[in-house]
């Protein structure tokens, strides 16, 4: 059988394995499965009234509240990025001023939890005998931000930081702690914990656990948590099935939102917001034009009013795929119809006419823009900079960052990034670098970081790459999974095999997945390498034979007695 065709089938093989596991869920009213034991929440469908699907062969629509989109070259970050936190930052104290207590209260704590993260006792046993920490809100707030990356240090922490006297738990911190257990599939953890909140228990702690079980592809889980929300006294209105939705669509899981949509529209009625959420995911979670164009198309067909949302998603997926007299002719479609463009459109046109090398046009569209008493964004100058960036025109770039600046605009991490991929040295890296330390609105972040090591990787600067690795810590970050993967393959790419290693089982002892690919290169890395040392002990053992032949050949002046 042709290979090609195989795969197909195969691919298609486990689709639809995939969406019968997801289709039973829904039809099965008193749905039950062993590994949901630990929550012992589960609700049925019925009781709320979910309607099972008969078929999986339909089409649907969109409006509202975006996504996160996660196409890699997604022209607007910051633009999708508005309705979800990616660190679930839930409603809570913000921190205040750090007064010089607070940053040694935080240092304390923080040179703990790093110098014993491999020894959870021990790290507790420091905590305890610390005694001149004190414990607040804030502070644990601080701390967790900074081991996120880390559960078992930001667990020890939190288990010690409740049991201090004059301090206990808020939401937000339960939700933080939450946010990072879920991240790192501790899920049974993270239900003791919402079980110990009792009456802190709020819809958003719910709404959290979803997004994390979303996030691993575990519909069936999500769902159940969705249900459970029934279990703890709350109602189960149209805002909560966006919520689950979104959940959904925000990890990947678009097809499952829209069948989901689509079967429970007696239950929650079809509406702009609940099409745009699933349109947002195919256009700018998946990027799949054709998917968004037929979930386009089936909006009108169902007669479900688009609005400006609706027409920013759509005109932003066309935009990534290049498509830029689609993306003009939605655009007049839209004020045809009496829809009165908002920033995120002009923004997805401008990025398409950059995208297209139509510099001109764009600049034009920017001032006609202002003339429509909509102001330019520092997401609008980011599409100017990484088109005139990509064409090498770095001066002009420059010009336009620094438009962006005199008109009191700070950058933001994105604008950076496009930034640094101008940059031509390592001296201009780190005079950028340090300047984002002194902007509030872009420090560097852990995808900073993943860059700079990728680029300095690619020069072959390797005392640069460590320098980089030991500012994460220092800039009240922890290495993820990004930044042990960045490190392990660059260095091992490079030629640096054995510091390459040390990183990956670093990763591994974090108790970070590594991508198959890692595991690869270093397996066969490893194997090699066992295969080398036994070949040598083989030559050397070998030669020891020889010699000790040789030896009894020889008579007591060295004269070989076998001639």
């Amino acid at each position: 059988m042709n290979p090609t065709l195989l795969q197909t089938l195969l691919r298609n093989l486990v689709r639809r394995r995939s969406n019968h596991g997801f289709l039973s869920l829904l039809i099965q009213p008193h749905f039950n499965s062993s590994s949901f034991n630990h929550t012992h929440f589960f609700i049925s469908t019925n009781s709320i009234g979910l309607k099972p699907f008969v078929t999986n062969q339909f089409s649907s629509s969109f409006s509202s509240k975006t996504i996160r989109g996660n196409n890699s070259d997604d022209f607007d970050k910051d633009e999708f990025d508005q309705t979800i936190s990616d660190d679930d930052n839930y409603n809570g104290e913000e921190v205040g001023v750090k007064d010089e207590f607070f940053i040694r209260d935080v240092e304390i704590v923080m040179r703990i939890l790093l110098d014993f993260r491999s020894n959870c006792k021990e790290a507790r046993d420091k905590l305890e005998q610390c005694g001149v920490v004190v414990v607040t809100s804030n502070l644990v707030g601080e701390v967790l931000s900074r081991v996120r990356n880390d559960w078992e240090a930001a667990f020890t922490f939190f288990v010690w930081a409740g049991k201090q006297t004059g301090y206990s738990h808020s939401l937000r911190a339960y939700h933080s702690m939450i946010a990072i257990l879920g991240k790192m599939r501790k899920f049974d953890t993270a239900w003791s914990l919402i079980r110990e909140m009792k009456s802190l228990v709020t819809p958003q702690t719910l709404v959290i656990m979803m997004r994390k079980y979303c996030a691993v592809h575990d519909v069936g889980k999500a769902m159940s948590t969705f249900y459970a929300l029934k279990r703890f006294k709350f109602e189960i209105g149209i805002e909560e099935f966006h919520g689950l939705l979104s959940a959904l669509c925000r990890y990947k899981n678009v097809e499952n939102a829209e069948q989901l949509l689509i079967c429970n529209e007696n239950t929650f009625p079809l509406d702009t917001k609940s099409f745009n959420i699933v349109l947002n995911g195919w256009c700018n979670v998946l990027a799949n034009l054709r998917e968004s164009n037929r979930f386009w198309r089936d909006m009108a067909r169902r007669g479900i009013k688009r609005d400006v949302i609706s027409y920013s998603s759509i005109i932003s997926c066309y935009s990534k795929a290049r498509r830029i007299n689609d993306v003009l002719k939605l655009f007049s479609e839209m004020k045809e119809s009496g829809i009165t463009p908002d920033r995120k459109v002009y923004n997805a046109v401008i990025y398409a006419l950059a995208k297209g090398m139509l510099f001109k046009e764009a600049i034009n569209l920017m001032k006609n823009m202002e003339e429509n008493s909509v102001v330019p964004n520092a997401v609008t100058y980011n599409s100017l900079i990484k088109g005139l960036c990509r064409n090498r025109r770095t001066n002009e770039a420059r010009i336009h960052f620094d438009a962006m600046l005199q008109r009191g605009l700070y950058p933001s991490i994105h604008t950076c990034h496009i930034l640094f991929g101008c940059l031509s040295s390592g001296e201009h890296v780190f005079e950028l670098l340090e300047s984002m330390k002194k902007n509030a609105c872009c420090h560097p972040t852990n995808d900073t970081y993943v860059l700079l090591i990728k680029k300095f990787c690619e020069w072959r600067q390797h005392e640069n790459v460590f320098k980089l690795w030991s500012k994460i810590v220092e800039d009240g970050l922890s290495p993820d999974r990004s930044s042990y993967t960045a490190m392990a393959h660059g260095l091992f790419w490079n030629g640096k095999v054995e510091e390459g290693f040390k990183y990956y089982k670093e990763m591994k002892e974090k108790g970070f997945l590594p991508e198959r690919k890692t595991d690869e290169i270093f397996q066969a890395w490893l194997s090699g390498r066992k295969t080398e040392e036994l070949c040598t002990l083989e030559q050397k053992n070998d030669k020891l034979d020889s010699g000790l032949s040789r030896k009894k050949k020889t008579n007591r002046f060295g004269r070989d007695l076998s001639q």
